[in-house]
């Protein structure tokens, strides 16, 4: 079986997500690098065990959180389907064959306009991915940027960030604190407007249904 451990000690994929680092600070992109990575990685294996996938989902789920934006650095636009072949190229003769094609499919289906959410691998990686959103995201805290860029202004003005889940009534719950004299919470909505919908179709396949809770108000 393949293991996050492996995949994080392979040299490779280090370098990847190192220079997809230095990548999205290039172009002026929120975090996309190791801590991005280790958060949806964290939150991709608690999704997988608080609904009751078994050990070596919630292992799959964490190795394509933690790889998912690793194709960045050869561009943005292609990076769901960069990051995908990278991973198979890199362990396709290294691990069982079903477990690299699931990874390989998570990483390709976690961000383009036809999002699929196939099984629950996909689905746990796309509300992980979809729900990392806050303050130290941003590497250009400037006034100057911030009063231009709404993505880092949003990510800014984020200041507390929880994802839960409640078996019972069933439902995934993202749990948002947003300081509003950075940015108003409409401005979440302008952006991540399609990320949440996204979120809501992921929640659906596992049978859950997605709540919003910003500023201690249910929104959705």
């Amino acid at each position: 079986m393949i293991t996050l451990s492996s995949v994080k000690s392979n040299p490779l994929v280090a370098e990847y997500i190192r220079q997809t680092e230095i990548y999205a600070q290039a172009i002026g992109y929120t975090d996309h690098g190791t801590s991005h990575s280790e958060i949806v990685s964290s939150r991709a294996r608690e999704l997988a065990q608080s609904i009751g996938l078994s050990e070596v989902e919630q292992e799959l789920a964490a190795i394509a959180g933690w790889c998912h934006d690793m194709g960045n650095f050869l561009g943005r636009t292609q990076h769901h389907y960069w990051g995908a072949l990278l991973f198979g190229q890199v362990f396709s003769t290294q691990a069982d064959p079903a477990e690299v094609a699931t990874i390989m499919q998570a990483i390709a289906d976690h961000d383009k306009e036809d999002i699929t959410i196939p099984g629950p691998i996909v689905a746990c990686l796309v509300i992980a991915d979809k729900s990392d959103v806050r303050q130290s995201r941003v590497f250009d805290t400037r006034p100057s940027n911030l009063s231009q860029d709404i993505h880092d202004r949003v990510n800014y003005a984020v200041t507390q960030n929880e994802l839960t889940v409640d078996n019972k009534n069933k439902i995934i719950a993202l749990r948002l604190m947003i300081d509003t004299e950075h940015s108003p919470i409409m401005e979440y909505f302008e952006i991540f407007a399609e990320r949440m919908a996204y979120c809501r179709h992921a929640a659906a396949k596992l049978g859950y249904k997605l709540e919003i809770v910003i500023n201690e108000t249910k929104l959705l």
